[in-house]
């Protein structure tokens, strides 16, 4: 099957988009990680697939495979990169549209200055919701990662995530704990581990081990649930500054019961055509 694609990136967390309304599209686990390998596919830490809606009211079905093959069910920087995709192949020439997603309706919106906002929905704090095992549903919570006992706030962006404060991300156990966290028992359908360092009440820099692809330059939906941690915890104040080794992402949030906005930007690296087996 030949396949043609964009290589795009947003802060550096690299994507294979596929336009699934003017091609063919048939992907297995096999064939994702065929594509997301670095040394014999194009190389990337998810592949994004536009489909036409499924419903009435939203413009296109965004689908979402992290590099091991597992599709997942949101990703901040992919949406930024959707929306600039969109336009580029001419597919809308709306400058907001409603994209339907695993987790819900998202909404991007391209702005005059090359950025994009996206609005990430309403954050979820009920572990249940999550999923977190949990009978508290206290802000603060401790988890035990292998010898130790880390304080973790657990949020969904549509994605789960459990984000840390750490005096110096430059110094953070990000690969040895965050491999520990993403598969822990308390998080059913694995997570995101996102480890925080507050500069100021309106800046922060992030890492985050993504669920399924390790730890990649930014975390869109983890630098939302990291400002999200960082309000409810009383560190941090909207609009916040989140500085990951990709780049700088600015996040919004007005408190419980409202959207996040991410703003941050979205470029083209290259097309191409592959032959995937």
């Amino acid at each position: 099957m030949k396949l043609r694609f964009t290589k795009m990136q947003g802060l550096g967390n690299d994507f294979v988009v596929i336009d699934a309304t003017r091609q063919a599209v048939e992907l297995t686990p096999a064939r994702v990680q065929a594509i997301a390998d670095r040394h014999f596919g194009v190389g990337c830490d998810q592949l994004l697939v536009v489909e036409p809606a499924t419903q009435a009211g939203v413009d296109f079905r965004y689908r979402i495979f992290n590099a091991d093959g597992g599709e997942v069910e949101q990703c901040g920087n992919g949406a930024r990169c959707f929306v600039r995709f969109v336009h580029d192949k001419q597919l809308t020439d709306k400058g907001e549209i409603r994209v339907e997603t695993r987790s819900g309706i998202i909404a991007p919106r391209l702005r005059e200055d090359g950025l994009v906002t996206v609005d990430m929905g309403v954050p979820e704090l009920a572990p249940a919701k999550i999923p977190f095992v949990s009978d508290s549903d206290a802000v603060v919570q401790p988890l035990q990662v292998g010898d130790e006992v880390v304080a973790i706030t657990a949020v969904s962006m549509g994605n789960p995530h459990a984000v840390q404060v750490v005096a110096d991300v430059d110094r953070a156990p990000v690969a040895d704990q965050g491999a520990l966290i993403e598969r822990h028992e308390r998080f059913p359908a694995r997570v995101n581990a996102g480890f925080m360092q507050v500069v100021a009440p309106q800046h922060v820099r992030l890492r985050v081990f993504e669920r399924g692809a390790g730890e990649t330059l930014a975390c869109g939906t983890g630098a939302c649930a990291a400002v999200v941690a960082g309000i409810l915890r009383g560190l941090l104040v909207s609009p916040v500054r989140v500085d990951t080794r990709g780049g700088t992402l600015e996040i919004a949030w007005g408190g419980p019961g409202t959207p996040v906005q991410m703003t941050g930007p979205a470029v083209s690296v290259f097309e191409g055509e592959l032959e995937v087996r």
